[in-house]
């Protein structure tokens, strides 16, 4: 698979959020890496995390956005043949991404039902936070990638 060396965490960032709202949190965490990064994959990709949106298909548990973050990282690190064991990394870094949210979002949880519990979710304010915790999740996934495959960061 091809990547591009050089990539903007930033722009990362901000696709994400923009697509956010068209698509919802996982489409545009999957959709950002994979045009960031350049990656020769078919746009059917992203329809791989449309069931994850509002904690997995609307039954708010693990939060979309950081289900997008880790079909991502699986694109780059995930195995395609079995007892590979390339997918010990990937464990290590969808748990680095994992505990990393966590505390990131401020509330000490992954669970969307705990992430937006004081939103209702057709108001602003709840737009608002899953707009940034696209972005947020979308920006550390390419953290990682950038790190682990020795990529320029754009933004340094």
């Amino acid at each position: 698979m091809n990547v591009k060396q050089e990539v903007s965490v930033k722009k990362v960032i901000k696709d994400a959020e923009d697509l956010f709202g068209g698509f919802y949190c996982s489409e545009a965490v999957v959709s950002s890496i994979r045009s960031n990064f350049e990656l020769d994959i078919p746009e059917e990709v992203i329809k791989m995390a449309s069931g994850f949106p509002v904690g997995i298909g609307g039954s708010k548990c693990l939060c979309g956005a950081v289900s997008g973050g880790v079909l991502a990282l699986g694109i780059f690190f995930g195995r395609s043949t079995p007892n590979d064991p390339k997918v010990k990394k990937l464990m290590e870094l969808t748990k680095e991404l994992h505990d990393w949210f966590k505390v990131a979002n401020g509330k000490n949880s992954l669970c969307c039902r705990v992430l937006t519990r004081e939103f209702d979710m057709i108001k602003a304010e709840h737009k608002e936070q899953c707009t940034l915790f696209t972005g947020l999740v979308a920006g550390k996934v390419a953290e990682i990638i950038i790190r682990e495959l020795n990529l320029k960061n754009l933004d340094k």
